[in-house]
């Protein structure tokens, strides 16, 4: 089975931590994932400025381990990191800002690519969200 993952919540949200288990699990049960999305505060996840408290989970840090170790497609919707501060270095640049913070290997897009996923999936699981 195909799935697409949308995270809505930020790193230190439990359903962030939820998502990440999920589709470690996806993975291990043989089933694909053809692409994470991060949108609202669930952007914060790709930041290569997110400290965690020594005396909890780095989601962040494991969100972006996963997704370079699995090879996914890790999309960041731009407008909501934009809105959050989250740039890579072409926006950076774009927006006369001192530096990038978007972490490798996640890569800013827009909803369309969302809107693909769920075309290419069998099902789209979202965690988080008001």
């Amino acid at each position: 089975m195909k799935f697409a993952i949308a995270l809505f919540s930020p790193p230190h949200a439990p359903s962030s931590r939820r998502a990440l288990r999920f589709a470690q699990s996806v993975l291990a049960g043989g089933h694909e994932i053809v692409r994470l999305f991060f949108y609202q505060d669930g952007v914060h996840s790709a930041s290569a400025n997110v400290v965690a408290p020594q005396d909890e989970l780095d989601s962040a840090a494991e969100w972006t381990a996963f997704v370079r170790e699995q090879q996914l497609d890790g999309v960041v919707c731009i407008a909501a990191a934009l809105r959050r501060g989250i740039l890579n270095e072409e926006e950076a640049r774009r927006y006369e800002r001192a530096a990038a913070n978007l972490a490798q290997p996640w890569e800013l897009s827009g909803l369309g690519q969302l809107h693909e996923a769920t075309q290419v999936a069998d099902r789209l699981i979202c965690f988080g969200g008001a």
